[in-house]
């Protein structure tokens, strides 16, 4: 299983200057992964390509963009020149975000997210892959478009895939999907069972599985987990994010969190490699003094034992 950690979404207000030297001391540390969320605060895609010219062996990869406000084109046309940024070490994580944001925020339709995502990949992957693409359907057409960026290769494509029919398509068209909020459970019966089994049916290699995770190594752990409670208490509110947390039989998101001692989160992160999550997405919760630090040299030193 591969580590990586993940900016932009831990509460923080990180500056650019920031973000690149947390990429360049993740890398140090020897993590595998830096993930970024794309929210309101800094663009993932310029900044991840920023962090990736600064750096020489760590992948960056978003977690997740929004698909509704950017043309699978014009997205295609971004991830590529991010790849060619970072030598390629650049994966395109995309989803539908919710209708809170795509509708009441941004005003576009959240009509039919199957739909959209499926078209969207059928337009954006033969892009990235350098292809000609002609395509005419219900959201999308496109005539004879073809991009040109000769220093990018392969870029992985991740789904933040929830329920079963994106799981589905996810595992016909894409290379994987990128969770949160998402407990064992659910990810060992559900998302790994689903999306495994298309990939399988549609010839695909098995699909890398981020799991995305709220984790603190503290001893204060009550304490912990109701700051963690108020930071996450909006997603206990997201109908995706809802029916996860109801599969798992949980009513709070922060009971998600891996908040304890080191024998705790390794043990949780063990159980989590063994039921086929293949990239561990450690969001630290800096819920008190010194707590960041800690938890991200416990991680750094679990990614050096493995």
């Amino acid at each position: 299983m591969r580590y990586g950690l993940m900016t932009g979404a831990d509460g923080r207000r990180p500056t650019l200057e920031d973000m690149v030297q947390f990429g360049q001391r993740a890398e140090a540390a020897g993590f595998d992964d830096l993930w970024m969320a794309h929210v309101r605060g800094h663009d993932a895609l310029m900044t991840l390509s920023i962090i990736g010219r600064a750096t020489t062996r760590i992948r960056v990869g978003t977690a997740v963009t929004p698909t509704q406000p950017r043309h699978p084109a014009a997205l295609a046309q971004q991830a590529l020149t991010a790849a060619a940024a970072s030598e390629n070490r650049f994966t395109l994580g995309i989803g539908t975000s919710h209708r809170l944001v795509i509708e009441d925020m941004l005003g576009l339709s959240f009509a039919q997210p199957a739909r959209h995502t499926r078209e969207y990949l059928e337009v954006l992957i033969p892009l990235l892959r350098g292809e000609t693409v002609t395509f005419q359907g219900q959201e999308y057409h496109i005539g004879g478009l073809q991009l040109d960026v000769p220093e990018a290769t392969h870029i992985p494509v991740l789904v933040a895939a929830l329920g079963p029919r994106m799981l589905a398509l996810t595992g016909e068209l894409a290379d994987g999907t990128s969770t949160w909020m998402v407990g064992p459970k659910t990810m060992s019966s559900h998302i790994v069972k689903l999306i495994s089994r298309t990939a399988a049916a549609a010839g695909r290699p098995s699909p890398q599985i981020v799991g995305g995770f709220p984790i603190v190594l503290t001893n204060n752990i009550s304490e912990a987990r109701a700051r963690i409670a108020q930071n996450l208490a909006i997603y206990g509110r997201l109908p995706s994010y809802r029916a996860m947390l109801d599969r798992e039989g949980l009513s709070d998101p922060s009971e998600l969190a891996l908040v304890g001692n080191e024998t705790y989160l390794r043990q949780a992160i063990d159980r989590l490699e063994a039921i086929g999550v293949t990239h561990f997405n450690a969001s630290i919760a800096a819920v008190e003094p010194g707590a960041f630090d800690r938890t991200f040299e416990f991680l750094a030193s679990l990614k050096k034992g493995a």
